[in-house]
């Protein structure tokens, strides 16, 4: 295994990686023990860095498997490239958008669930949800290929 191999192992991993410490363990454990603004704000803070994390892994990978291995393996640079367009997609679109929501919105705690704009909020956390399961587990799907 040549470094080009390892250093993309490393990034698919890492990216995979906190895609999961973030989604299956930070935001569940944040959302049980403080109050849902507090979560929310604190997850809010913490998604920037999160998409440019993902970001940064996923060009390191891809640029390490075209450097090294070209076309020659075309699953992984075709899951590589979705990867990386559904990460840009949530820091691009979906995360903007919903911040200026929860902006709007002010309290999750004090308005109702039946709030026009908690409404258009929670679509855009579905999607965010499916993104991030999906980012997931095309990562998984690339630690495990050969």
């Amino acid at each position: 295994m040549n470094y080009l191999d390892m250093l993309y192992r490393l990034a698919v991993s890492l990216w995979a990686g906190g895609n999961a410490i973030f989604s299956l363990m930070l935001t569940p454990i944040l959302f049980k023990t403080e109050g849902r603004d507090i979560a929310a704000r604190i997850v809010g803070n913490l998604f920037p860095a999160y998409f440019r994390w993902g970001l940064a892994c996923g060009v390191i990978a891809l640029i390490c498997r075209l450097t090294g291995r070209g076309f020659d393996a075309k699953l992984p640079v075709i899951l590589l490239v979705c990867m990386l367009a559904v990460t840009s997609f949530q820091a691009f679109y979906v995360e903007p958008h919903a911040a200026e929501l929860k902006r709007q919105i002010g309290s999750f705690e004090s308005s109702s669930k039946d709030h026009p704009l908690r409404k258009e909020f929670s679509k855009l956390h579905g999607v965010s949800a499916v993104c991030n399961l999906t980012v997931l587990a095309g990562g998984v799907l690339l630690v495990v290929l050969p």
